[in-house]
């Protein structure tokens, strides 16, 4: 099945699809970035078009981990450390990191997916559930983003429109 296996993130309805062909596996809430859509470094924006899973970041770390630079920081989020940390961009439990892989569009010279470190990781549910509001990842619920990344492997295509 896993050869089947890609991902469709729709902006509009700020949803990502894990599909097994053209069929829905399972359909999660997501948070993308407030500057809305585009490939610019520096632009803040989700990129649009076809990716990958370059690299699975956090096997094994706890639920509600904080990571820094894709690595952990030793923190487990929660109230008072947002409380103290209020304009900190969190990261937690898993990271998918993604790679373009239309040269020009999002891949390579200033439109690189990877080089602008653009994600699919667990947030604060409070941050998914309200509008896009992202520096240009896809957020997911903590939960839900700890299914996801068990669900699929390296290289996974992902598809942002």
């Amino acid at each position: 099945m896993s050869h089947l296996l890609n991902i469709v993130v729709r902006i509009s309805e700020q949803s990502l699809c894990l599909m097994n062909g053209s069929q829905l596996i399972k359909k999660y809430r997501i948070n993308t970035a407030k500057n809305g859509l585009g490939e610019q470094q520096g632009s803040e924006c989700t990129p649009r078009g076809k990716h990958i899973i370059r690299a699975k970041v956090g096997d094994g770390a706890p639920l509600h981990s904080v990571f820094e630079g894709r690595r952990l920081t030793g923190e487990i989020f929660n109230p008072e450390l947002e409380k103290n940390h209020p304009k900190r961009d969190w990261i937690l439990t898993r990271i998918l990191w993604l790679s373009g892989v239309e040269k020009g569009i999002n891949r390579l010279g200033d439109v690189d997916t990877m080089r602008r470190f653009i994600y699919i990781h667990g947030a604060p549910d409070e941050l998914v559930n309200m509008e896009p509001s992202s520096h240009g990842c896809v957020r997911m619920r903590d939960l839900d983003v700890l299914d996801l990344y068990e669900r699929v492997p390296i290289y996974t295509p992902v598809l942002i429109k």
